[in-house]
């Protein structure tokens, strides 16, 4: 592989500036000493948090980790170096939601299999605690397929490291590192005597002393809330006992108040993006956990409120949040959980009108502000969604009715009426073509 040569990876892809610059100091490493390439490996790292997922794709192939498997094989690279590089690597994917096939089609993911299960099967006074750990952070972080073995070895590790109660920056990077790389276990099912104890332990404690990361929480509930897929039984514990939307709430109100969103493209800061990422984070955990589970307390109210709160924060500068915010209120709408009353105080109707009034509102946001109302109003027309006192009912149909009369909501929504076909088309999801389905009959 040469770096230089006409801008072109070895598979012929044409090279980002970035890719070649990455590619260039990887070729130095063979000759430097340890220290020298960590150096190197420190400017790799630097980097890579300013590729996006095409330009990480043309440097970062199934070849190049190979060459470092070659390379480690050979002496010529330290193990270290290499999971020094390959932890901040999986750090910049999760972060932006990507992934690295060119790792998992490797020769090197083979060797971190081998040395996991080795290094798990020595003496505890053999152990490279700090190696074993760094290997299940690289292996976690950079894989979306994981074996049976190396998963349950993978697990217990990095419940131990995330367990560090240290108060100081160094063991809180580690630890978000820690549950970082736990979160991206997905839907894998682990059985709760993996976990749990743990994570009640780490999640309560923070609960009580603050003591992680915002990215750190928000993946530890990420970890948490997958298990769910496989184990109904956990809804109540989040629920009630984590308080999971007192939780939510308050970490994305924290998260808004630290975003400039006057702000936009190469103006935010790279402290300020990661922040905008973990709030996309939490999102999609709300989204995941409103779609489908059943429990619900006041504390929801409180959520909903928060949403709403991100997405005026968000609408003029930041379209990715704000558009998952309205996808978020509507899976909310679809939840007959959810009553319609909590949406009212929530103010996600306030949102939602805000929104389709907007000059540049897209397809996708109006599909679903679209599908916000007429869910809303088809559960108000019926009589068994846990409305159960009839006069309430007919008074918050009222109150509803007004505050949409009073925004112009009849004439907006009539002026989507001729592109409800296209609509359909474009996000694949039947939003009905009766108008009368979006409003409230009173």
């Amino acid at each position: 592989m040469k770096a230089g040569s006409d801008d072109e990876t070895e598979d012929g892809i044409q090279e980002s500036p970035i890719a070649h610059k990455i590619l260039k100091l990887f070729c130095e490493l063979e000759d430097c000493n340890e220290e020298d390439q960590k150096q190197k490996v420190l400017k790799m790292s630097g980097l890579v948090e300013e590729m996006g997922r095409e330009e990480f794709n043309s440097a970062f192939t199934t070849g190049l980790f190979n060459r470092m498997n070659k390379m480690i094989e050979e002496e010529k690279l330290s193990m270290r170096n290499v999971c020094l590089l390959l932890k901040h690597v999986g750090y910049c994917i999760e972060l932006k939601s990507g992934w690295s096939d060119g790792f998992l089609e490797s020769l090197l993911i083979k060797r971190i299999e081998e040395m996991l299960i080795d290094e798990n099967e020595k003496k505890k006074e053999e152990k490279d605690e700090n190696l074993f750990v760094d290997l299940c952070e690289c292996y976690f972080s950079l894989s979306y397929y994981f074996s049976g073995e190396v998963l349950s070895i993978c697990v217990s590790c990095l419940l131990k490291a995330s367990s560090n109660k240290e108060e100081n920056v160094e063991v809180q990077k580690e630890v978000e590192m820690a549950l970082l790389a736990l979160s991206n276990t997905e839907y894998y099912k682990i059985g709760k005597n993996q976990y749990l104890k743990e994570m009640l332990e780490i999640m309560q404690h923070h609960q009580e002393h603050r003591n992680l990361t915002h990215l750190a929480y928000q993946s530890a509930w990420k970890f948490l809330i997958k298990r769910v897929y496989n184990d109904e039984s956990l809804e109540e514990m989040i629920v009630n006992e984590l308080h999971f939307a007192r939780e939510a709430a308050r970490e994305l109100e924290e998260l808004v108040r630290c975003v400039d969103w006057t702000r936009k493209g190469d103006e935010i800061c790279k402290r300020e993006k990661k922040r905008a990422k973990i709030i996309i984070r939490w999102l999609d955990v709300i989204y995941e956990f409103l779609r489908q589970r059943t429990l619900w307390n006041e504390e929801f109210v409180g959520l909903i409120s928060s949403i709403v709160q991100v997405y005026r924060a968000s609408r003029d500068n930041h379209s990715e949040i704000s558009y998952l915010c309205i996808y978020s209120l509507r899976t909310a709408a679809e939840n007959r959980n959810v009553k319609v009353e909590n949406l009212l105080k929530g103010e996600a109707f306030d949102a939602v009108l805000e929104e389709i009034h907007r000059s540049t509102l897209d397809d996708k946001i109006a599909h679903d502000s679209l599908i916000f109302f007429m869910k809303v109003s088809r559960r108000l027309k019926e009589k068994t969604d846990g409305e159960t006192d009839e006069r309430k009912r007919k008074a918050m149909k009222m109150k509803l009715f007004e505050k949409m009369e009073e925004e112009g909501y009849e004439e907006a929504i009539t002026s989507f009426h001729e592109i409800f076909d296209f609509l359909n088309e474009e996000r694949f999801t039947q939003i009905s073509s009766n108008i009368s389905y979006y409003f409230i009959n009173i």
